[in-house]
């Protein structure tokens, strides 16, 4: 399948507008396009999906390796992919979309934002591609897209400045209605806040098709989709066998932030059975219980007199495992208070306070390593993730942790992933790549 890599000049330059509107355009040519996303992110893959009619697919080389990262892109479905950069091509410690896009080998379509400039829109790209060359990088920057260009003029100056070897790939005109709102964790979720067809289908008309397809290019896999990992996107499922552990995912407003690839694993091995607290679902009959990220914080009292609490709380008294990611993590807690400073009553699991602020308090990738035998590794295992949030833990002196943090913040800056009985709650977000999941199973 081969593939093409959005890539931007700077975070919030327009990349997500610009990969709509490009799965869009091949899609309305007749193509099937399998969205993905580099870096870790589960809000720009919602918008993926509803555009494309597809999972988007996660490529990270910090929370999936090499391999892992070859392994999902090889298991895409669809003729030609469509990658999602993150933050500037170039930007990134150890993950970046440069970094995705040399280990793939895919061409970089660059988002320059048009908006004030004409001539300077080339040098930029001009810029950006010989940097790969001054850093050492195996990166093909095929050419550009202008984000807010208007027509004649305009984007006849864009278009010809650009030197010989990087291709004009259309624009983006400036369109209220292609703008998707944001909030404290990014943009809003496609269902949410969707982009209307009408506004997309005007932005794909602008793009180039033709010189797309003619850059787009087979990537280097070395790998083949058997070469063990997980299946992401939901293509093999499962039937329901009684002789098979049931794994209890949440799966509603408060909890939406799962990578496919992870429902995809639990569904090798368990029954997975779905339920929504916020809606006043009771957790059901299940072997495991594991709670997602999302944004508790904003359905926090529908969630304190949610069933499905009691019912969280009663398993981990029992000792089954219980698995919560951020989200899921502040729904195990005692307290969760907002921004506004209300105060709901939570799980009560594990021993900590939690509060919502107004900046993000950890924004990174991870690596763990346990202090401890847990639910998701052994004692001296490293896991790795990434974690975004803007909530803080005040945890009771007698607390457990199960982690080390060796990269991150973790929970206090130290120490990740308070423990009580077989009950987790991190900040962590992890792939299953990571080998988190298979543990969890094991321990079913």
């Amino acid at each position: 399948m081969r593939g093409v890599v959005i890539g931007g000049t700077a975070s919030g330059v327009g990349k997500t507008v610009a990969t709509l509107a490009t799965i869009r355009a091949l899609s309305n040519a007749g193509h099937a396009v399998q969205p993905a996303k580099a870096g870790p992110d589960f809000i720009d893959p919602s918008h993926h999906a509803a555009v494309a009619g597809r999972p988007s697919r996660t490529l990270d080389p910090w929370l999936q390796g090499t391999e892992g990262l070859r392994r999902n892109y090889a298991r895409g479905e669809g003729d030609v992919c469509v990658v999602e950069g993150a933050m500037g091509l170039y930007d990134g410690e150890v993950s970046s979309t440069a970094m995705v896009a040399e280990t793939l080998d895919l061409p970089v379509v660059l988002v320059a934002d048009a908006n004030a400039g004409m001539e300077s829109v080339a040098a930029t790209a001009l810029g950006f591609e010989r940097f790969a060359t001054y850093a050492g990088r195996d990166v093909d920057v095929a050419g550009v897209i202008a984000q807010r260009a208007h027509g004649g003029r305009h984007e006849a100056g864009i278009r010809g400045a650009l030197p010989d070897g990087l291709t004009y790939f259309g624009r983006i005109a400036p369109d209220d209605g292609l703008e998707i709102p944001e909030r404290h964790l990014g943009l809003h979720l496609s269902e949410e806040a969707p982009i209307a067809d009408g506004a997309l289908d005007v932005a794909a008309a602008e793009l180039s098709v033709d010189r797309l397809l003619g850059v787009a290019r087979e990537p280097n896999l070395a790998t083949s989709p058997s070469d063990g990992g997980v299946v992401e996107g939901g293509r093999e499922g499962s039937t329901p066998d009684p002789d098979r552990p049931r794994v209890a995912v949440a799966r509603d407003e408060a909890f939406r932030f799962v990578y496919p690839a992870t429902i995809e694993r639990l569904r090798e091995r368990a029954t997975v059975v779905t339920f929504a607290p916020t809606a006043g679902d009771p957790l059901p009959d299940c072997d495991g219980v594991y709670l997602p990220g999302g944004y508790p914080e904003l359905h926090a009292d529908a969630l304190a007199a949610s069933p499905a609490l009691d019912g969280i709380a009663a398993a981990a008294a029992e000792g089954r495992p219980v698995l919560g990611e951020c989200g899921g993590f502040m729904a195990l807690a005692s307290t969760l208070t907002t921004a506004e400073g209300d105060t709901h009553g939570m799980a009560g699991v594990l021993p900590a306070d939690v509060r919502m602020h107004d900046r993000y308090r950890a924004l990174d990738h991870v690596e763990l390593r346990a202090k401890r035998d847990g639910p998701t590794a052994r004692s001296g295992e490293t896991r790795r993730g990434h974690e975004f949030h803007y909530s803080a833990a005040d945890v009771d002196d007698d607390a457990r942790f199960a982690f080390d943090v060796e990269r991150g913040t973790g929970i206090d800056g130290d120490h990740d992933g308070l423990i009580e009985h077989r009950t987790l709650g991190t900040y962590c977000h992890v792939h299953p790549e990571s080998g988190a999941f298979d543990a969890f199973l094991d321990g079913l």
